[in-house]
């Protein structure tokens, strides 16, 4: 049975394709990995991917993706995956996600691999029951062929969950490995949105037993203030499974009253505010 805690690409035996319950999303999500040799340019602490390294994705062979996501949608849809591997409340498909073990839009493939899904989709009758998602840090969102490929995603009426964790350029280099001004971060939020449907999520969590400063939390705020009217709302989580990165021992989930305050906050906006801790 597939449950919340295990995420493996390899439940399916499949290259591209994989089967998750997504507590986020709310049932089984079928995952595209394109990062299939665990590289990816951020290096986030509560990462869950193991051996991961820096680096973008090898080329995609968009025949295999294409086969393995068709005859892997037909069993779900068709065939009784649902009752053979989902406990009854997550029995229902609900997304095909971009994902994976690194960040999906780093391939120059991109957008090729969105026509391809938008093909399958479309041949199988699922277009319009069936979200399409990316998941991204929205580091390429400089790259031509990200924005073309995020527009369709848009014109699907899909969705962007796109990842802020921090702010301030100390917190992002600290908690995902990067450097990255408040303005760059800002700056790719907003073409995000102007190309799809977007919503931010946040891991929300303890480092070394303390949440995050008021300092950070205060430019969180402000920077959604700055996006309220662009954005969908807000994704804000806490640690569902363990990290696989060297911090892994310095995290853990926040005390739930500290964790509903800051959606509160959030919330407080006039944000819609999804929570799952």
């Amino acid at each position: 049975m597939l449950n919340i805690n295990d995420h493996s690409r390899e439940s399916a035996g499949l290259k591209y394709i994989y089967p998750v319950i997504s507590r986020r999303a709310g049932g089984l999500s079928i995952g595209i990995n394109l990062n299939v040799n665990n590289a990816c340019n951020w290096a986030c602490v509560y990462c869950q991917v193991p051996n991961l390294v820096r680096g973008g994705p090898p080329p995609i062979n968009l025949g295999q993706l294409e086969t393995e996501l068709r005859t892997f949608l037909k069993d779900v849809t068709q065939g009784d995956f649902l009752t053979q591997n989902l406990p009854p409340e997550a029995r229902r498909l609900v997304d095909v996600a971009f994902s994976g073990n690194g960040e999906p839009t780093s391939s120059p493939e991109f957008e090729e691999s969105v026509i391809c899904v938008e093909k399958v989709l479309h041949d199988l009758s699922l277009s319009e029951n069936l979200k399409l998602r990316l998941i991204t840090n929205g580091s390429f969102l400089h790259r031509p062929l990200v924005q073309r490929g995020i527009a369709r995603i848009g014109a699907l009426q899909g969705e962007i969950w796109f990842k802020v964790d921090r702010v301030r350029a100390e917190g992002m280099a600290k908690i995902n490995g990067i450097q990255l001004t408040t303005e760059r971060l800002h700056a790719a939020l907003l073409h995000c949105t102007e190309l799809a449907p977007t919503w931010i999520q946040t891991c929300y969590y303890a480092y070394d037993g303390v949440e995050v400063d008021d300092a950070e939390q205060q430019s969180y705020l402000d920077l959604l203030q700055k996006v309220r009217d662009k954005i969908k709302g807000v994704h804000l989580y806490g640690l569902a499974r363990p990290s696989l990165q060297a911090d892994a021992a310095k995290l853990s989930n926040l005390p739930s009253d500290y964790f509903q305050c800051f959606a509160q906050r959030i919330s407080a906006l006039g944000i819609q505010v999804v929570t799952n801790l």
